[in-house]
């Protein structure tokens, strides 16, 4: 099993931005709802903690505190650019080191995360699912 103590610090950095920038991607898709879609990301870890056991990765990814890019970007597409860039180095990282059903696991994470934040605010909107798409492109690079 991966744990945090098999990457560096760098590297576990970079494990635990990918589930908020997901969050943040489809909150800046659709102007409205962010405070309610924030908690709903919050809620997401809530609910994967009372799921620990089945993979210690995604245990110890859930109860720490998430790591968001305090970069002040110049648009919601330079902030969506970044933070797919954040999704595909932290798979391509944990390719190298976690198991590929460690690498599920957190696929499902951070999709289902997405897609807990895109429903916060009045259900589904075209551009959230578009981004939701987006998200799944960068997590299966």
């Amino acid at each position: 099993m991966t744990g945090k103590s098999d990457f560096s610090e760098e590297e576990w950095k970079v494990v635990l931005e990918a589930p908020p920038s997901a969050g943040l991607i489809v909150i800046a898709s659709d102007r409205g709802g962010s405070i309610r879609e924030s908690f709903s990301m919050a809620k997401a870890y809530t609910e994967a903690r009372k799921e620990h056991g089945e993979s210690e990765l995604l245990d110890e990814i859930v109860t720490a505190k998430p790591e968001m890019d305090h970069t002040r970007f110049h648009s919601p597409d330079e902030l969506k650019q970044a933070s797919l860039k954040h999704i595909t180095d932290a798979v391509e990282l944990l390719k190298s080191k976690a198991t590929p059903e460690e690498l599920d696991e957190y696929r499902k994470f951070i999709v289902g995360l997405a897609n807990r934040v895109a429903e916060a605010h009045k259900g589904i909107t075209d551009t959230e699912r578009s981004a939701i798409a987006e998200i799944e492109s960068a997590l299966a690079a």
